[in-house]
């Protein structure tokens, strides 16, 4: 009794492990926000640029379907965060909480690997509409690059050596009509 118990277990393991995902958010993009009251970072949209993620960067330099947007489009499967285009070429981004890696957060292209410690996912939308990494909130940091805040993961209080950073709520405004780009890497 329990082999054939142990073996209809199986075929069904089997059976559901052929079926397609049914992830809800696989196929609801949006954009991100974010706050931080009080701060130059308050209501800066996120952007995606040279395999790294932004806030308030005033040009992507990507190519998209709507050039004048300046924001990234993203969208959730399976636990992993992805930006959003047309093409079968993903662009799918990556944390490192190793201590080399102190929580950045980039991405790669294709089938390029992520660096040795980062994980892909752990990515959700709480119940606040927050995008979070691991269950928590992301942190930010000025940066050189135009005026742009840096995003990281939190967990180090000023990783890489960056000062000033500030912890943010990231805002999910969801769109029905996302912008397609490959966005620089």
């Amino acid at each position: 009794m329990q082999l054939k118990t142990i073996v209809l277990a199986a075929s069904a393991a089997a059976t559901a492990a052929a079926l397609p995902a049914t992830d809800s958010s696989s196929s609801e993009t949006f954009g991100v926000i974010s706050i931080h009251s009080g701060s130059a970072v308050q209501y800066q949209p996120f952007t995606a640029a040279k395999s790294s993620l932004f806030a308030g960067l005033p040009s992507q330099n990507a190519s998209c379907a709507r050039p004048a947007e300046q924001s990234a489009t993203f969208y959730i499967q399976d636990g992993a965060l992805y930006l959003y285009d047309e093409s079968a070429t993903p662009q799918e981004f990556y944390v490192d909480r190793s201590g080399m890696g102190q929580g950045k957060i980039g991405y790669t292209t294709g089938a390029q690997p992520a660096p040795q410690n980062a994980e892909r996912q752990g990515w959700a939308i709480d119940s606040n509409n927050h995008l979070q990494f691991a269950g928590n909130d992301l942190t930010a940091c000025p940066n050189s690059i135009d005026g742009a805040w840096s995003i990281w993961a939190a967990g180090v209080t000023n990783p890489a050596g960056n000062s000033d950073c500030v912890g943010i709520a990231a805002r999910v405004e969801k769109t029905s009509d996302p912008n397609g780009c490959k966005y620089t890497e």
